[in-house]
């Protein structure tokens, strides 16, 4: 069947132009059988119009809004930064808000009120966000299935790794929202329907093991690490691509889930061959330059908020280009929910206590209450507690004069850093009983992280490391590193088998305890309907 491609295409008031000039047929009107010829005449120019616009859309699922069935007044569930937002707030480290019986947008998965059933708008956004992502890769990927020309080409060679990256991604996102970690019962159960190619017509498929489940994805992303290594496209200068250091982090990432790690130790190391320094203490997290009752804190001069001051940045957007979901969640100064709504992040009295005061992670946590502070546009007041983060604290938007506070929000975006990568690589340094070298580096980020002035910090003089093993030093540093972001400390306590505990935490506001055996979605209806092979978890 001719299938339209014109919702994929895109600019293609740009693209009708050059389809002139190269006298192929406009993108609009462009069929399957069409593409498959331009790609058997190896015209570069022509792959490159065609492919090339399809192929520029795979960096942007990372960064992706306008979820199925979701409205853009969800500031949970609407974008990919949501979903991870939301996913911070599933754990023991975040104290949300600052009312017990709030029923804000964050309320219910702070509260841990069913977020796994299979017909609740909880769990069905993170189906759906996957799949968009892994029908986008088929889609191009279906164009490209012939080896011998691929491997005559450059341009597909990185069209087809980009592709092969997304799907890998999707993969590892559905198994680690969709089934139990695989070290932690995971590994003897079901995974997800492995689907190579797209097409509306094609045959339902059940769900594989969670063992072919990963090795479909490390078989992806190996062979995307290898194209890109033929296209001599390897870590490029622009954090927007889609390159050698993204595919090394995603493989990084699912063999730390399982288990394989060697592949953890020489991709995190592959990583910071590339990317050896790391945040330096004036760009860690927001500084205010003003006063108590004016306070300034630029996001210029914040590395969470600049990705163009910040060395650590393997995958982000520039200002304009950015998703800002996330600070609207993160920052206390804000308009949006985690500022004016008053619905703060406030990290849990015990991590906080844990961390060292010579660790300057710790200055980006109030230690009492900032107090009043009055939102634009209107001059709403409202009141900053103790605790409050100002990791991703920004008065103004990038760009705006001082005297201009109603731009806060515009800021960069990052998903993927380097600090991670050494965390990473230190917990699969333990974890394989190597536990000197495993010291050694994560005493590289304590070190980064010192105060300035002060002797450096190290796993045997930080005072809350100290009686803990190796592999527990690791968990405390990355809970502590990764604070707030990307849902991490939801998906580590999935694979750590760390059950939520704040009963003995004094300034959460809802002490529950919450085992890791009901962390796991069920898969949502939606799919049971239209798939009578799917089996439920």
């Amino acid at each position: 069947m001719k299938k339209n491609i014109l919702t994929i295409l895109v600019c293609s008031f740009v693209l009708f132009g050059c389809a002139d000039q190269l006298e192929i047929t406009p993108p609009n009107k462009i069929t399957d059988e069409q593409i498959m010829q331009l790609l058997e005449s190896g015209n570069s120019e022509s792959i490159k119009i065609v492919l090339g616009s399809m192929a520029n859309e795979l960096p942007l699922l990372f960064k992706s809004s306008g979820i199925q069935g979701q409205g853009s007044a969800d500031g949970r569930y609407y974008t990919c930064q949501g979903l991870d937002v939301m996913r911070n707030l599933l754990g023991n480290d975040i104290v949300f808000g600052t009312k017990a019986t709030t029923n804000a947008f964050g309320a219910d998965e702070y509260n841990f009120r069913n977020f796994t059933a299979s017909s609740v708008d909880k769990n069905i956004p993170y189906w759906y966000y996957a799949w968009k992502c892994i029908f986008t890769a088929n889609k191009l990927l279906n164009y490209i299935t012939d080896d011998q020309l691929v491997n005559s080409n450059d341009n597909l060679k990185d069209y087809k790794a980009r592709a092969l990256v997304v799907r890998a991604f999707a993969y590892n996102y559905l198994m680690e929202n969709y089934q139990d970690a695989y070290l932690q019962g995971g590994k003897d159960k079901l995974g997800i329907m492995l689907y190579d190619k797209y097409s509306p017509t094609q045959e339902l498929k059940p769900r594989s093991t969670s063992k072919d489940t990963y090795d479909f994805i490390k078989k992806d992303l190996s062979e995307a690490i290898s194209l890109f290594k033929a296209a001599k496209i390897e870590y490029t200068q622009s954090t927007t691509d889609i390159d050698l250091g993204v595919a090394n982090f995603i493989l990084a990432r699912v063999a730390l889930w399982t288990g394989d790690w060697n592949t953890v130790i020489s991709s995190c190391n592959d990583i910071l061959s590339h990317y050896p320094t790391l945040m330096s203490q004036d760009m860690y997290g927001g500084k205010n330059t003003g006063d108590s009752k004016n306070p300034v804190f630029l996001p210029e001069t914040n590395g969470f908020l600049n990705n163009t001051i910040n060395p650590e940045v393997l995958l982000g957007w520039p200002v304009g280009e950015a998703l800002t979901a996330h600070n609207a969640w993160m920052n206390p100064f804000g308009t949006s929910y985690g500022g004016a709504a008053g619905e703060y992040q406030r990290i849990d009295n015990r991590l906080y206590e844990k961390i060292d005061d010579n660790d300057y992670r710790k200055d980006v946590f109030l230690k009492t209450d900032f107090g009043s502070y009055h939102y634009p546009p209107n001059n709403v007041e409202g009141y900053i507690p103790a605790y409050t983060s100002m990791k991703f604290a920004a008065t103004h938007g990038i760009g705006s004069p001082v005297t201009d506070r109603t731009k806060v929000g515009t800021v960069t975006d990052y998903y993927m850093r380097t600090s991670e990568v050494l965390l990473m690589k230190a917990e699969a340094l333990a974890q394989s009983n190597k536990e000197a070298e495993a010291k050694e580096t994560l005493n590289v980020l304590l070190k980064a992280r010192t105060k300035e002035g002060t002797p450096s910090l190290t796993c045997d003089n930080y005072p809350s490391m100290q009686g803990l093993s190796v592999l527990q030093m690791v968990q405390l540093q990355t809970r502590i590193e990764l604070w707030g972001e990307g849902g991490r400390e939801f998906y580590n306590n999935k694979r750590w088998n760390i059950p939520v505990d704040r009963s003995s935490s004094s300034n959460h506001l809802n002490k529950l305890t919450y085992p890791v055996k009901d962390m796991t979605l069920q898969i949502p209806d939606d799919e049971i309907f239209y798939n009578p092979l799917c089996e439920q978890n």
